[in-house]
């Protein structure tokens, strides 16, 4: 395969950036989008140019690291991240325009890599179940209704990539921060600090700079691991309840 590359490249935070294009030959349709990437920059060390910064980590739709926006969508033409997304899904000869999250939450920091941090500070207002130390409980002390679980473990599925971020127009974090809600609030170890979760962690995600939820669903169409739109109703009755107690 043949393909034309435009992609977005910005040396900083503060420089204006634009589009270079590339073209890359001998693509094995079984490569995986970041393989063809990594052929790319290698072309461009052995050039003595730039290669182009990109995130990765785990390469096996885990990690949610990879995070780009490929002809316009997020992760790109396939429901699945972008390290699992393979060139046999583009045609040959195709001129691909790839570019990084679109969000002011998201500041790129160079080329396809943006800062996600504001990701992490949500998470940090509550995202978690506080434990006292000691020996870990039997498995089956707590016992979890079966629904309650498998709509837990729905909603922990989220890999925090930002694909629900990137792809709203208006920037909103409202499916992430609900599906971290929602998934914690379910199980009886969270219960106690329900209330106290939601509130700290809607209130963080304001704090930042997304943008309000206008219930479009390009996030959930969007997301590579499936999170339902109807977490982020179940995250509204979540903050509505616990301003009434």
């Amino acid at each position: 395969m043949n393909l034309t590359l435009r992609i977005w490249r910005q040396a900083g935070p503060d420089d204006p950036g634009g589009f270079s294009t590339y073209r890359v030959g001998d693509i094995s349709p079984d490569m995986s989008f970041l393989e063809m990437l990594d052929t790319l920059n290698e072309t461009l060390v052995l050039r003595g140019e730039e290669p182009v910064a990109f995130d990765h980590d785990c390469r096996e739709g885990i990690c949610g690291a990879c995070g780009m926006v490929i002809d316009g969508q997020a992760h790109g033409p396939q429901p699945t991240t972008t390290c699992q997304l393979h060139m046999r899904h583009f045609e040959d000869g195709a001129t691909v325009d790839v570019e990084p999250w679109r969000a002011a939450a998201f500041p790129v920091v160079k080329d396809l890599v943006v800062d996600r941090s504001a990701l992490d500070r949500v998470i940090g207002a509550g995202g978690y179940i506080t434990a006292p130390t000691g020996s870990a409980p039997e498995a089956h002390a707590t016992p979890v209704p079966k629904e309650a679980a498998d709509a837990a473990f729905e909603h922990a599925a989220c890999i925090g990539c930002g694909a629900c971020v990137a792809a709203c127009p208006n920037g909103s974090a409202m499916l992430f921060t609900a599906a971290k809600v929602v998934h914690l609030n379910l199980l009886p170890q969270g219960a106690p600090e329900r209330s106290s979760r939601v509130r700290g962690m809607v209130g963080a995600m304001d704090a930042e700079d997304f943008g309000g939820c206008t219930n479009t669903g390009e996030c959930a169409t969007a997301c590579p691991k499936g999170i339902p739109l109807s977490a982020i109703s179940a995250l509204n009755r979540e903050f509505l309840r616990s301003t009434l107690r």
